[in-house]
């Protein structure tokens, strides 16, 4: 254990004592978890808890990339805002909030939409990648890219009372593109903002996959990679359903014929 957490500071060993003591992360575990770097798609209701949570484990680098601004009806789930930061732009307010949080996190926040001409520069250098997005199209383009740099994206939804959590590990996993070949028609599914969502319900999908993308980092557990949970917080009840990988697949199957972002624009 001593040579293990020979070079932390003083406050990083007070800082990480819970960490440090578990035999499943330890000095070497914490270090790697500072020495990771995790690209966090989205500040808003998933998005507040996943950046808090990593950044309160020590996490070295965050990259978070949001074009919105806070708006007052936001603050009833997303967290990390405050009253006095409506109208500022969600990443560097996030940057701001990781700053007072934990000194040892650095924040690279982008103030623009992520998009198929800065995917691979973002997702390049990273080690997870997490989809806090609300948009079906920002979703595929950030499954179809971390596939094709292999790099594993957590991604979650919310609407009303029910969340989905659903891990992309690569290998011989399935992508999201098994579960759901195509996005739904424009209108079928109403957004949050038409159907609503309850605030503590963000809180909750947000940080199971702050813990799946610490799992990861860690190399420990099991990750959610080939199961899809389904949470509605009404019953306080978790579903979980067996992904398969889909033969089929135009990303991940037999005959792939997604071998670049240039369906996306």
């Amino acid at each position: 254990m001593a040579d293990e957490i020979a070079d932390f500071t003083g406050e990083q060993l007070e800082r990480y004592a819970r960490h440090i003591i578990l035999p499943d992360v330890g000095g070497v575990g914490q270090t790697a978890l500072m020495r990771a770097a995790v690209l966090v798609v989205g500040a808003g209701g998933l998005g507040t808890p996943i950046i808090q949570y990593l950044a309160a484990a020590g996490v070295g680098r965050l990259v978070v990339i949001d074009d919105d601004a806070v708006d007052l009806s936001n603050l009833q789930r997303q967290v990390i805002h405050a009253t006095p930061d409506v109208g500022r732009n969600k990443a560097e307010n996030a940057a701001t909030a990781v700053a007072r949080l934990n000194p040892d996190v650095t924040v690279e926040a982008h103030a623009e939409r992520l998009t198929a001409a800065n995917v691979d520069a973002l997702v390049a250098g990273c080690d997870v990648v997490l989809d806090g997005t609300d948009n079906f199209a920002t979703r595929y383009l950030l499954n179809d890219a971390c596939w094709l740099a292999g790099v594993p994206l957590v991604s979650a939804a919310l609407l009303r009372f029910e969340g989905q959590l659903f891990v992309s590990s690569g290998a011989s996993q399935p992508c999201y593109r098994c579960l759901f070949p195509e996005a739904p028609k424009a209108g079928t599914i109403p957004s949050c903002s038409e159907a609503g969502v309850f605030g503590a319900l963000a809180g909750v999908m947000g940080a199971l996959q702050a813990t799946e993308a610490l799992k990861i980092l860690l190399g420990r557990g099991t990750p959610m990679a080939g199961r899809f949970l389904l949470y509605d917080a009404l019953s306080a009840r978790f579903t979980e359903i067996t992904a398969m990988r889909t033969p089929a697949c135009p990303l991940c199957g037999d005959a792939p014929t997604i071998r670049d972002l240039s369906i996306h624009g």
